[in-house]
């Protein structure tokens, strides 16, 4: 059996533990490799390795550490559909969603590779009669990330690379449920050039997280995940006096004014709710018809009842497995609560096969009307291929249901008046809103900005909040005095 090793101080070591997890394929659920659960020592080592690193990382010129970037983002090119591949099989996403994974993790590296001007501070001269102020932005030592299963190549790649090109060096703890495409990704990091004990990758389950989250030596920690475990990371890292960011679940709504392009809601719509199995942080879950739209819920059920999930290389699929049984049971159970709670379940997708793959964690389209916001399916974030209907008379209503919603991580609105879109984008207590588009995430250099409870911090991932996330501002007051002085052709000085 495969085992997936650590990555302590540029070696990839096999562990000394005792206890391991299985890494399995959702779509058959047979186990392909076994992932430890790091060691006391080993967690230590990895630690004191990224502190001893430090010293001399953050010497290194900034310049320097934007060609490591910039070799990592060619390498991770050149081995993107490996790169693919290796994530399809691990999390059961279809070819085409984990190279868009791989993809989206690429732009931020080389986002990283600007980190030059992304690093520099201010000055003014003069604020006093011959006194300047100008201010450095330095790296704040060692930091960690704690990563989950939908994203494995993006996610890790919205930290280490940003955390490292500030001169940190960092600890990732990736999902312990697909860990293959973080240790590739570490791999092509060291084939980058990437200094030994820069990045150092351990693995495990809460004991190994709250190691990061309470040794003094890490300095921030970067989370992604749900609720429950967010607030725990941002409550515990805190108390421990670190910097965290903590992007926690959410609950997006995407609302449809009668005005909107019927057939690019209907394709919006189904591709935001279903695609990666509905399990991402910006899925469209809830959908919010106004007026004389919610005619069009009967023609977004046929759309949906096309679509099929399948093999990560069925070209045909337009999504993959549940990542575990698991998650599986509790979408269906999810499902069955919605209904016994009055939803209308127009497409029920428990009990899905798929031809060949009889063992996968299968759940269908699924789609509900006339829900209401007390209902489970409405204020669980379900993280399955589940869309809600629900349906408003007017555009206030929808903002106020919208602001309602404990979670602001993304929405969208889809319409042909620019005045509803200029209303909803200033109105909605929302981070990242999309018009006409439905999954609203931004390139890199701009930040990804959950807002409410979808985020516990102040600084968001990668652009420039990632930056400021990353360092510190150190402020320079100076004030130099002198005397008349000649200096010679050798450049000797000579003092009257």
């Amino acid at each position: 059996m495969k085992t997936v090793p650590l990555y302590i101080a540029g070696e990839f070591v096999e562990s000394q533990t005792d206890q391991w997890i299985d890494v399995t394929n959702p779509a058959t659920n047979e186990v392909i490799a076994r992932v430890p659960c790091a060691t006391d020592a080993e967690m230590q080592r990895a630690i004191s390795h990224a502190a001893e690193t430090f010293k001399s990382w953050k010497e290194t010129p900034v310049s320097e550490r934007a060609r490591v970037m910039m070799r990592y983002q060619a390498l991770l090119k050149e081995h993107h559909d490996e790169i693919a591949e290796i994530l399809s099989q691990e999390t059961g996403k279809t070819f085409e969603d984990a190279k868009g994974d791989v993809w989206r993790g690429i732009e931020v590296v080389e986002h990283a590779a600007n980190i030059p001007s992304l690093m520099m501070g201010e000055t003014v001269e003069n604020v006093a009669r011959e006194v300047d102020t100008y201010s450095y932005t330095q790296p704040l030592g060692v930091c960690a990330g704690i990563t989950p299963f939908n994203f494995p190549a993006m996610i890790p790649l919205w930290m280490f690379p940003m955390a490292i090109a500030c001169g940190n060096t960092f600890i990732l703890k990736p999902s312990e449920q697909d860990p293959l495409t973080p240790t590739r990704l570490a791999e092509l990091f060291e084939q980058a050039g990437a200094p030994k004990g820069v990045l150092q990758v351990v693995h495990g389950a809460k004991a190994q997280v709250d190691t990061l989250l309470t040794d003094p030596v890490i300095k921030a920690v970067s989370f992604v995940g749900s609720v429950p475990v967010g607030r725990y990371i941002y409550e515990t890292g805190t108390r421990n006096m670190k910097r965290v960011q903590s992007f926690a679940g959410a609950k997006n709504h995407m609302v449809i004014m009668p005005d909107a392009d019927k057939q690019q809601v209907i394709n919006a719509l189904v591709g935001a709710s279903v695609g990666a199995a509905g399990q991402r942080c910006m899925a469209i879950s809830v959908a919010v018809f106004v007026g004389k739209s919610q005619e069009w819920i009967a023609e977004l059920k046929e759309a949906l009842a096309k679509v099929r999930p399948g093999a990560w290389n069925d070209g045909a699929a337009a999504y993959g497995p549940l990542i575990s049984r698991q998650a599986k049971d509790r979408v269906e159970s999810l499902i069955a609560t919605g209904e016994a709670q009055g939803a209308k379940l127009l497409l029920d997708g428990r009990g899905c096969m798929v031809d060949g793959l009889p063992d996968g964690n299968w759940v269908g389209p699924t789609l509900f009307a006339g829900v209401t916001t007390d209902m489970d399916v409405y204020n669980e974030e379900i993280f399955g291929p589940v869309l809600s209907c629900m349906e408003v008379d007017s555009l206030a209503d929808a903002i106020e249901l919208v602001n309602n919603s404990p979670y602001g991580n993304g929405t969208s609105i889809f319409t042909n008046c620019g005045g509803s879109a200029r209303r909803y984008q200033h109105e909605i207590d929302v981070g990242q809103v999309g018009i006409n588009i439905p999954i609203p995430v931004p390139l890199p250099f701009f930040s990804f900005t959950g807002w409410k409870g979808s985020f516990y911090g102040d600084q968001h991932a990668y652009g420039k909040q990632a930056v400021r996330f990353y360092t510190e501002t150190k402020t320079i007051t100076a004030r130099w005095f002198h005397s008349e002085m000649d200096v010679d052709a050798n450049f000797s000085i000579n003092l009257r």
